[in-house]
């Protein structure tokens, strides 16, 4: 009687995985979309974000790419040591322009752009900012995107998590009150994503405007506020890009807006 060739358990089958790729978690196309995500090619965003931003801030390009290279390398699919054809030939860039009050900062691995967002201009070192008469609240940069470009458009996922980062802020908790502005943003932006059609959603300015009456509490828009809206709402977007004009961008503008008083 021959013998069968042994079966690997079920389990094993199961667990078999495939790395994760660039085209997994960034909105990139061709060779790169193929490309599972390295040990080295992490530590390479991560020291070009460094370089160029002082600190790797969460969900970011480099924070990201540094989870995924994680568990490729933790599931074995992986070695530590192991960097990318493009990561290795083509390298990482982090380039910054000047708009307004804020820094555009776009991240790139080769030649694609995998992430996008804007930067409060307060120097790294800066201590958190003093309530004065003149300092912007987050309440004020809330309600301020509500008179952008972005406030007309419909409230979705990311501005929801935007929202709710924001308000934990203001407020001092991590949690989203039951009730409060960050609740009512993300049922909206749950809503919206089952009505059709567009004119029947809603927006950011339904949701934001008045947000210092809604917030329970309020207070000065520092740096370290600004990098935790900004995180939250690149979480959430599929091509990792702060909205113009949304509740990031504000942030953002409020927070150098607000050193510059201080400075004055």
């Amino acid at each position: 009687m021959s013998q069968e060739q042994p079966q690997r358990p079920q389990a094993e089958q199961f667990f078999e995985q495939e790395p994760i790729k660039y085209g997994d978690v960034f909105n990139v196309s061709g060779e790169l979309a193929s490309q599972p995500i390295k040990p080295r090619d992490a530590a390479l965003m991560q020291a070009t974000e460094n370089q160029a931003l002082g600190q790797t801030q969460k969900g970011t390009p480099a924070s990201v790419m540094q989870s995924a290279a994680a568990v490729n390398t933790a599931a074995g699919l992986v070695n530590h040591g192991d960097i990318s054809d493009i990561a290795k030939n083509q390298g990482m860039s982090v380039s910054e322009t000047k708009v307004g009050a804020n820094r555009v900062i776009t991240e790139s691995v080769g030649s694609q752009v995998v992430g996008q967002f804007v930067e409060p201009d307060v120097p790294m070192n800066d201590p958190g900012l003093v309530l004065d008469k003149n300092a912007i609240t987050i309440g004020e940069a809330l309600e301020a995107s509500a008179l952008s470009q972005a406030g007309d458009k419909p409230l979705d996922q990311s501005d929801a998590a935007a929202i709710q980062a924001a308000e934990m802020r203001a407020t001092g908790k991590n949690h989203t009150e039951p009730g409060g502005l960050g609740a009512i943003a993300q049922s909206a932006a749950t809503r919206n994503t089952r009505t059709m059609p567009d004119l029947q959603k809603t927006t950011l300015a339904d949701v934001v405007s008045g947000a210092r009456e809604k917030l329970g509490s309020d207070k000065t828009v520092t740096r370290e506020d600004a990098e935790g809206v900004i995180g939250a709402e690149l979480r959430n977007k599929a091509d990792m890009r702060t909205k113009p004009g949304g509740v990031a961008a504000s942030m953002a503008a409020a927070a150098t807006l607000n050193q510059n008083t201080k400075s004055g």
